[in-house]
Protein backbone atom coordinates (compact mmCIF):
# COMPACT_ATOMS: atom_id res chain seq x y z
CA UNK A 1 0.00 0.00 0.00
CA UNK A 2 1.08 3.56 -0.67
CA UNK A 3 0.16 6.17 1.95
CA UNK A 4 -0.03 9.70 0.57
CA UNK A 5 -1.55 13.14 1.00
CA UNK A 6 -3.71 14.88 -1.58
CA UNK A 7 -3.97 18.66 -1.77
CA UNK A 8 -7.50 19.65 -0.79
CA UNK A 9 -9.17 23.02 -1.05
CA UNK A 10 -9.19 23.37 2.76
CA UNK A 11 -6.25 21.17 3.75
CA UNK A 12 -4.33 17.99 3.03
CA UNK A 13 -6.26 14.75 2.65
CA UNK A 14 -4.80 11.47 3.86
CA UNK A 15 -5.21 8.55 1.45
CA UNK A 16 -4.07 4.98 0.87
CA UNK A 17 -3.53 3.65 -2.63
CA UNK A 18 -3.48 -0.11 -3.06
CA UNK A 19 -2.14 -1.21 -6.48
CA UNK A 20 -3.13 -4.40 -8.27
CA UNK A 21 -1.26 -7.48 -7.13
CA UNK A 22 1.95 -8.39 -8.94
CA UNK A 23 1.73 -10.26 -12.22
CA UNK A 24 -1.87 -9.15 -12.80
CA UNK A 25 -2.61 -6.71 -15.62
CA UNK A 26 -3.64 -3.27 -14.39
CA UNK A 27 -7.25 -2.94 -15.61
CA UNK A 28 -8.14 0.28 -13.82
CA UNK A 29 -8.41 2.21 -10.58
CA UNK A 30 -11.33 2.65 -8.16
CA UNK A 31 -12.06 5.44 -5.67
CA UNK A 32 -13.88 4.60 -2.43
CA UNK A 33 -15.95 7.56 -1.18
CA UNK A 34 -16.53 7.32 2.57
CA UNK A 35 -19.83 7.63 4.44
CA UNK A 36 -20.65 10.09 7.22
CA UNK A 37 -18.76 10.42 10.52
CA UNK A 38 -18.51 7.23 12.60
CA UNK A 39 -19.95 5.13 9.77
CA UNK A 40 -16.59 5.30 8.01
CA UNK A 41 -14.70 3.94 11.02
CA UNK A 42 -17.03 0.95 11.08
CA UNK A 43 -16.76 0.54 7.31
CA UNK A 44 -12.95 0.61 7.05
CA UNK A 45 -12.63 -3.16 7.21
CA UNK A 46 -15.20 -3.49 4.43
CA UNK A 47 -13.29 -0.97 2.31
CA UNK A 48 -10.03 -2.87 2.91
CA UNK A 49 -11.49 -6.28 2.04
CA UNK A 50 -13.03 -4.85 -1.14
CA UNK A 51 -9.73 -3.21 -2.10
CA UNK A 52 -7.87 -6.48 -1.60
CA UNK A 53 -10.32 -8.34 -3.82
CA UNK A 54 -10.18 -5.62 -6.47
CA UNK A 55 -6.37 -5.80 -6.42
CA UNK A 56 -6.54 -9.48 -7.32
CA UNK A 57 -8.89 -8.60 -10.18
CA UNK A 58 -6.41 -6.05 -11.58
CA UNK A 59 -7.80 -2.86 -10.03
CA UNK A 60 -5.96 -0.40 -7.86
CA UNK A 61 -7.98 1.48 -5.27
CA UNK A 62 -7.79 4.74 -3.36
CA UNK A 63 -9.38 5.07 0.09
CA UNK A 64 -9.18 8.54 1.62
CA UNK A 65 -10.42 10.62 4.55
CA UNK A 66 -12.61 13.63 3.87
CA UNK A 67 -11.50 16.98 5.27
CA UNK A 68 -12.00 17.12 9.03
CA UNK A 69 -12.13 13.33 9.40
CA UNK A 70 -9.66 10.54 10.06
CA UNK A 71 -6.05 11.53 9.39
CA UNK A 72 -6.89 14.39 7.02
CA UNK A 73 -6.40 18.01 8.00
CA UNK A 74 -9.01 20.07 9.82
CA UNK A 75 -11.61 19.47 12.49
CA UNK A 76 -15.03 17.98 11.92
CA UNK A 77 -16.63 21.24 13.09
CA UNK A 78 -14.93 22.98 10.14
CA UNK A 79 -16.29 20.57 7.54
CA UNK A 80 -18.73 21.76 4.89
CA UNK A 81 -20.41 19.88 2.10
CA UNK A 82 -18.77 21.99 -0.62
CA UNK A 83 -15.36 21.08 0.82
CA UNK A 84 -16.22 17.38 0.80
CA UNK A 85 -17.56 17.59 -2.73
CA UNK A 86 -14.29 19.16 -3.84
CA UNK A 87 -12.32 16.53 -1.89
CA UNK A 88 -13.98 13.75 -3.90
CA UNK A 89 -13.36 15.51 -7.21
CA UNK A 90 -9.68 15.97 -6.38
CA UNK A 91 -9.30 12.32 -5.36
CA UNK A 92 -10.99 11.22 -8.58
CA UNK A 93 -8.77 13.58 -10.60
CA UNK A 94 -5.64 12.17 -8.88
CA UNK A 95 -6.61 8.68 -10.01
CA UNK A 96 -7.52 9.87 -13.51
CA UNK A 97 -4.08 11.49 -13.86
CA UNK A 98 -2.45 8.09 -13.33
CA UNK A 99 -3.77 7.06 -16.73
CA UNK A 100 -5.23 3.69 -15.79
CA UNK A 101 -7.34 2.00 -18.51
CA UNK A 102 -10.58 2.47 -16.53
CA UNK A 103 -11.79 4.61 -13.64
CA UNK A 104 -14.46 3.56 -11.17
CA UNK A 105 -15.99 4.90 -7.97
CA UNK A 106 -17.74 3.27 -5.01
CA UNK A 107 -19.79 5.37 -2.58
CA UNK A 108 -21.36 4.22 0.69
CA UNK A 109 -24.49 5.91 2.10
CA UNK A 110 -23.79 9.68 2.04
CA UNK A 111 -20.66 8.79 0.08
CA UNK A 112 -22.95 7.50 -2.68
CA UNK A 113 -24.37 11.02 -3.11
CA UNK A 114 -20.87 12.49 -3.13
CA UNK A 115 -19.75 9.86 -5.66
CA UNK A 116 -22.64 10.62 -8.03
CA UNK A 117 -22.05 14.34 -7.69
CA UNK A 118 -18.37 13.94 -8.57
CA UNK A 119 -19.16 11.60 -11.47
CA UNK A 120 -21.41 14.26 -12.98
CA UNK A 121 -18.91 17.11 -12.66
CA UNK A 122 -15.40 15.62 -12.76
CA UNK A 123 -13.46 12.99 -14.71
CA UNK A 124 -16.05 10.58 -16.13
CA UNK A 125 -15.87 7.17 -14.42
CA UNK A 126 -16.55 4.01 -16.38
CA UNK A 127 -18.57 2.56 -13.47
CA UNK A 128 -20.32 4.11 -10.44
CA UNK A 129 -21.26 1.69 -7.66
CA UNK A 130 -23.65 2.92 -4.96
CA UNK A 131 -23.70 1.00 -1.69
CA UNK A 132 -26.94 1.62 0.20
CA UNK A 133 -27.43 5.19 -1.06
CA UNK A 134 -29.47 7.44 1.23
CA UNK A 135 -32.24 9.58 -0.25
CA UNK A 136 -30.84 12.79 1.18
CA UNK A 137 -28.46 14.26 3.72
CA UNK A 138 -31.42 15.17 5.93
CA UNK A 139 -31.95 11.46 6.60
CA UNK A 140 -28.31 11.08 7.66
CA UNK A 141 -28.47 14.12 9.94
CA UNK A 142 -31.68 12.97 11.62
CA UNK A 143 -30.21 9.55 12.30
CA UNK A 144 -27.10 11.19 13.74
CA UNK A 145 -29.10 13.49 16.01
CA UNK A 146 -30.89 10.46 17.40
CA UNK A 147 -27.55 9.10 18.59
CA UNK A 148 -27.41 11.93 21.12
CA UNK A 149 -30.84 11.04 22.44
CA UNK A 150 -29.99 7.34 22.61
CA UNK A 151 -26.75 8.10 24.49
CA UNK A 152 -28.63 10.09 27.13
CA UNK A 153 -31.18 7.32 27.65
CA UNK A 154 -28.52 4.61 27.56
CA UNK A 155 -26.65 6.36 30.37
CA UNK A 156 -29.68 5.79 32.59
CA UNK A 157 -31.06 9.28 32.29
CA UNK A 158 -33.80 10.92 30.34
CA UNK A 159 -33.86 13.76 27.88
CA UNK A 160 -36.33 16.36 26.76
CA UNK A 161 -34.39 16.77 23.57
CA UNK A 162 -35.83 15.57 20.28
CA UNK A 163 -34.48 15.73 16.74
CA UNK A 164 -36.68 18.81 16.30
CA UNK A 165 -35.26 20.64 19.34
CA UNK A 166 -31.72 19.77 18.29
CA UNK A 167 -32.42 21.12 14.81
CA UNK A 168 -33.75 24.30 16.41
CA UNK A 169 -30.46 24.70 18.28
CA UNK A 170 -28.55 24.29 15.04
CA UNK A 171 -30.82 26.84 13.35
CA UNK A 172 -30.00 29.26 16.16
CA UNK A 173 -26.29 28.92 15.37
CA UNK A 174 -25.26 26.40 18.01
CA UNK A 175 -22.70 23.68 17.31
CA UNK A 176 -23.73 20.30 18.74
CA UNK A 177 -21.43 17.60 20.07
CA UNK A 178 -22.69 14.14 19.15
CA UNK A 179 -20.79 10.90 19.65
CA UNK A 180 -17.50 12.77 19.66
CA UNK A 181 -18.27 14.82 16.54
CA UNK A 182 -19.08 18.52 16.49
CA UNK A 183 -21.87 19.25 14.01
CA UNK A 184 -21.86 22.87 12.91
CA UNK A 185 -24.96 24.78 11.80
CA UNK A 186 -23.37 25.21 8.39
CA UNK A 187 -22.80 21.49 7.82
CA UNK A 188 -26.29 20.69 9.12
CA UNK A 189 -27.85 23.11 6.62
CA UNK A 190 -25.70 21.66 3.83
CA UNK A 191 -26.81 18.11 4.59
CA UNK A 192 -30.47 19.06 4.77
CA UNK A 193 -30.26 20.45 1.23
CA UNK A 194 -28.31 17.54 -0.33
CA UNK A 195 -30.57 15.27 -2.40
CA UNK A 196 -29.97 12.00 -4.27
CA UNK A 197 -32.81 12.38 -6.80
CA UNK A 198 -31.27 15.02 -9.12
CA UNK A 199 -27.84 13.37 -9.20
CA UNK A 200 -28.71 10.23 -11.18
CA UNK A 201 -29.86 11.94 -14.41
CA UNK A 202 -26.74 14.14 -14.33
CA UNK A 203 -24.42 11.11 -14.28
CA UNK A 204 -23.55 9.71 -17.71
CA UNK A 205 -21.62 6.69 -16.44
CA UNK A 206 -23.24 3.30 -15.75
CA UNK A 207 -24.77 3.29 -12.26
CA UNK A 208 -25.00 0.17 -10.09
CA UNK A 209 -27.31 0.53 -7.08
CA UNK A 210 -26.62 -2.23 -4.53
CA UNK A 211 -29.01 -2.31 -1.57
CA UNK A 212 -28.21 -4.55 1.40
CA UNK A 213 -31.12 -6.57 2.79
CA UNK A 214 -31.33 -8.96 5.72
CA UNK A 215 -32.77 -11.83 3.69
CA UNK A 216 -32.33 -12.96 0.10
CA UNK A 217 -35.15 -11.85 -2.18
CA UNK A 218 -36.26 -8.82 -0.24
CA UNK A 219 -36.96 -5.82 -2.50
CA UNK A 220 -35.39 -2.40 -2.47
CA UNK A 221 -37.36 -0.22 0.01
CA UNK A 222 -40.10 2.04 -1.39
CA UNK A 223 -38.07 5.25 -1.14
CA UNK A 224 -35.33 3.77 -3.28
CA UNK A 225 -37.82 2.35 -5.76
CA UNK A 226 -39.38 5.80 -6.23
CA UNK A 227 -35.98 7.34 -6.96
CA UNK A 228 -35.04 4.56 -9.37
CA UNK A 229 -38.33 4.90 -11.24
CA UNK A 230 -37.92 8.67 -11.41
CA UNK A 231 -34.41 8.25 -12.84
CA UNK A 232 -35.65 5.87 -15.50
CA UNK A 233 -38.49 8.23 -16.40
CA UNK A 234 -35.87 10.98 -16.71
CA UNK A 235 -34.00 8.90 -19.29
CA UNK A 236 -31.42 7.09 -17.14
CA UNK A 237 -30.91 3.83 -19.05
CA UNK A 238 -27.50 2.78 -17.73
CA UNK A 239 -28.87 1.76 -14.30
CA UNK A 240 -28.59 -1.62 -12.60
CA UNK A 241 -30.48 -1.75 -9.27
CA UNK A 242 -30.67 -4.85 -7.09
CA UNK A 243 -30.54 -6.15 -3.54
CA UNK A 244 -27.71 -8.10 -1.91
CA UNK A 245 -28.00 -10.06 1.31
CA UNK A 246 -25.77 -8.87 4.13
CA UNK A 247 -25.39 -7.07 7.46
CA UNK A 248 -25.43 -3.29 7.73
CA UNK A 249 -21.75 -3.17 8.63
CA UNK A 250 -21.59 0.64 8.95
CA UNK A 251 -23.77 0.60 12.09
CA UNK A 252 -22.59 -2.55 13.86
CA UNK A 253 -20.46 -2.08 16.98
CA UNK A 254 -18.51 -5.23 16.12
CA UNK A 255 -16.49 -4.73 12.94
CA UNK A 256 -18.14 -6.70 10.16
CA UNK A 257 -18.16 -7.15 6.40
CA UNK A 258 -20.81 -8.10 3.85
CA UNK A 259 -19.16 -10.79 1.69
CA UNK A 260 -21.91 -10.90 -0.94
CA UNK A 261 -21.67 -7.14 -1.40
CA UNK A 262 -17.92 -7.50 -1.95
CA UNK A 263 -18.57 -10.29 -4.47
CA UNK A 264 -21.19 -8.25 -6.36
CA UNK A 265 -18.92 -5.19 -6.48
CA UNK A 266 -15.86 -7.07 -7.74
CA UNK A 267 -18.00 -8.80 -10.37
CA UNK A 268 -19.15 -5.41 -11.65
CA UNK A 269 -15.60 -4.22 -12.21
CA UNK A 270 -14.22 -7.57 -13.35
CA UNK A 271 -16.94 -7.78 -16.01
CA UNK A 272 -16.57 -4.18 -17.16
CA UNK A 273 -14.89 -3.40 -20.48
CA UNK A 274 -11.59 -1.48 -20.29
Amino acid sequence: MQPLFLDGIAGRLFALYRPPVENVAHRGDVLFVPPFAEEMNRARRMATVTAERLARAGYGSLVFDLYGTGDSAGEFAEARLDIWRDDVRRALAWLAARGAPALGVIGLRLGALLALDAAATGPLPTQVVLWQPVQDGQQILTQFLRLRLAAAIGAGGSTRETPQTLRAQLAEGQTLEIAGYEISPGLAADLDAFRLAPLGPACKAPIHWLELVAEEGRPIPPGGVRTIEAWREAGVTNLDARTVQGDQFWVLLEISVAPKLVDATVEIFAGAPT
